[in-house]
């Protein structure tokens, strides 16, 4: 069986002929012309980068359908995030043989680099952070994307104060927006209030790409609570600072509560309640299928949360779900010291995401042992979430001995 073949195996999907049906697009692979549906689009600034962006954008992080990402831009959607890292490329090469077909002026791109040798438990530098070995991965970026310039570069994955103000790749990146080849430079970050102070006052940095969710926050907003702290306040301050704030993990979670996929989220008041926070610029849910991108398109025009999806929201926070906040409070509960969050989040790659490879590679990075929970009879860390931890550990860990190429 080829790698492809193997592949589509693990990954295989549907996708919805209704809505292949409702939006414009050309499935010949002829280019297409720019036929953008009449809409009053919501938009907000960027940030101090000044950029005008529709308060939806595209994660193309799992896609890897050519016609999807057509359909996205000829319906409104001018904003495209993917990586470096994903699909080992090929998500970057599939959104740049999209792309080239379009004016360069009528879209926006997003990649992300991940520095070298940072540790992946605590993300401090380390020798093998090299700016060498940045440059090298983004320009392997641009020649995927056929692209001159992006317009957003994240450093990937910033777990550290210590990465935010690391010399040699923040240098580097002061280099590539003087020479043109990025128009703007930002992080990514799963844990804003650890950093954010580190952000703001380095003076540099244009966007935050951060996790942020209902699930993630202090604050649900349709009833009182007490004055909001960690990521609410983080927000603020990012946003005092003149920073563009880009939300990612806004379903919590893939868009499922269960391992099983029978309880969705009600994804509409998933991505209207990340919204509904000025502070908030634009959001990036993962696109898979077309009857995810006419959802995503109807809130182009409406972020206004009803009294059901509120309620909707409230039910779906008493959930366990597959979203880890990364409060890290398991941690030194743990005999082992395991990296509980990292873990969680191979977990939602696999299940929520139904993304088998970004499962596989985080467990990888972070030399994940076959069932690290086998010397334990029972857990001696408990989850804010009421996790069953050795459970879930015990399950994503199988993972650890399938080979590669049955993987990638």
């Amino acid at each position: 069986m080829s790698n492809l073949n193997r592949r589509k195996f693990l990954k295989s999907g549907l996708i919805g002929a209704a809505g292949i049906a409702g939006l414009q697009t050309n499935l010949s692979g002829e280019t297409p012309a720019r036929h953008v549906t009449e809409k009053k689009i919501i938009k907000r600034t960027l940030g101090k980068t000044g950029l005008k962006v529709p308060v939806v954008s595209m994660g193309v992080m799992n896609s890897e359908n050519p016609a999807l990402v057509r359909a996205a831009i000829d319906n409104g959607i001018i904003l495209f995030d993917t990586a470096n890292s994903y699909q080992n490329g090929r998500n970057e090469e599939m959104l740049g043989n999209v792309l080239i077909d379009y004016s360069r002026s009528s879209f926006m791109l997003a990649t992300k680099v991940r520095p070298a040798g940072s540790d992946p438990k605590v993300g401090v530098p380390t020798r093998a952070t090299t700016a060498e070995d940045f440059l090298e991965k983004f320009h392997a970026s641009l020649r995927r994307l056929r692209t001159d310039y992006v317009d957003i570069l994240y450093v990937h994955q910033v777990l550290s104060p210590k990465m935010v103000s690391y010399k040699p790749i923040v240098n580097l990146m002061i280099r590539l927006k003087k020479e043109g080849k990025v128009k703007n430079i930002g992080i990514s970050t799963h844990n804003l209030p650890a950093i954010i102070d580190e952000v703001v006052k380095t003076d540099i940095w244009d966007v935050v790409l951060t996790t942020y969710n209902y699930l993630n926050t202090e604050l649900i907003r349709d009833r009182a609570e007490p004055p909001v702290r960690g990521m609410e306040a983080a927000l603020q301050k990012a946003n005092n600072a003149g920073l563009g704030i880009i939300a990612m993990k806004t379903l919590a979670g893939g868009g499922f509560l269960d391992r099983e996929r029978t309880k969705p989220i009600n994804a509409l008041a998933a991505i209207k309640w990340v919204l509904s926070n000025p502070n908030v610029h634009t959001t990036i849910p993962g696109i898979t299928t077309f009857d995810q991108l006419n959802l995503d398109l109807k809130i182009l025009e409406d972020i206004t949360l009803d009294d059901k999806e509120k309620k909707d929201l409230l039910l779906a926070r008493a959930e366990p779900g597959l979203f880890c906040t990364s409060c890290k409070n398991c941690i030194p509960e743990c005999k082992f010291n395991l990296p509980i969050p990292d873990l969680m989040r191979a977990y939602m790659y696999a299940y929520g995401y139904k993304n088998i490879e970004m499962a596989y590679s985080l467990l990888n990075e972070l030399s994940a042992a076959d069932n690290p929970c086998k010397l334990c009879d029972t857990c001696t860390a408990t989850c804010s979430r009421k996790f069953d931890l050795k459970g879930k550990i015990t399950d994503i860990s199988r993972l650890v001995n399938v080979p590669s190429d049955f993987i990638v």
